[in-house]
């Protein structure tokens, strides 16, 4: 099942997600499986469980759709994650975010990130990502603490979106798939 994606203003983007157990949510394997298929159908390689109106601890990634050899074979389930360090030097990179289509902007973020979470079959993990992988989770991760990639901007530059974001807030942007739209008219 292909979910719509949450766009930008709607409120469960800015909440703290709630943690899972292996009963809650019902079907887990299965919406695992429907955040992929939405995901891909969005042609995203990351995708938080906020971004589908579910305020859970939950995101997937898949870079297989992408030329990026970093984050080529990169697919994986986070359940539960936590970070428990963010290490090396702060890179710059233009992202975006399937809930605020047309923007993308640099973000700076650490190079490498620890994390512990548990994977799509309940085994608790403890891994170091590195350079675009660290990013991608960075980003994903972020989603489950009401965080946008727009919240790094400065102030100015948030200022210069403000117009372009109500706009998708009321589904007056271009997207190539399915999307809730919060202020929508």
């Amino acid at each position: 099942m292909i979910y719509p994606i949450v766009a930008y203003g709607d409120p469960i983007l800015r909440k703290v997600a709630s943690e899972i157990t292996p009963e809650n949510p019902k079907n887990l394997p299965q919406l695992i499986a429907d955040m992929f298929e939405t995901m891909h159908q969005a042609e995203g390689i990351g995708l938080a469980a906020p971004q589908i109106g579910l305020s859970i601890r939950l995101f997937v990634v898949d870079g297989s759709k992408t030329d990026d050899q970093e984050i080529k074979n990169f697919k994986k389930v986070f359940i539960n994650p936590t970070i428990l360090e963010e290490t090396g030097q702060k890179w710059a990179f233009e992202e975006g975010c399937l809930s605020i289509p047309t923007i993308r902007e640099e973000v700076l973020r650490p190079a490498q990130v620890r994390l512990r979470y548990y994977n799509e079959n309940w085994q608790l993990c403890e891994e170091t990502y590195n350079g675009m992988q660290a990013r991608v989770i960075q980003h994903e991760y972020d989603h489950l603490q009401g965080i946008l990639f727009i919240d790094y901007l400065n102030p100015l530059k948030k200022r210069l979106l403000q117009s372009k974001l109500a706009k998708i807030s009321r589904g007056e942007v271009k997207h190539n798939y399915q999307m809730r739209f919060p202020n929508r008219k």
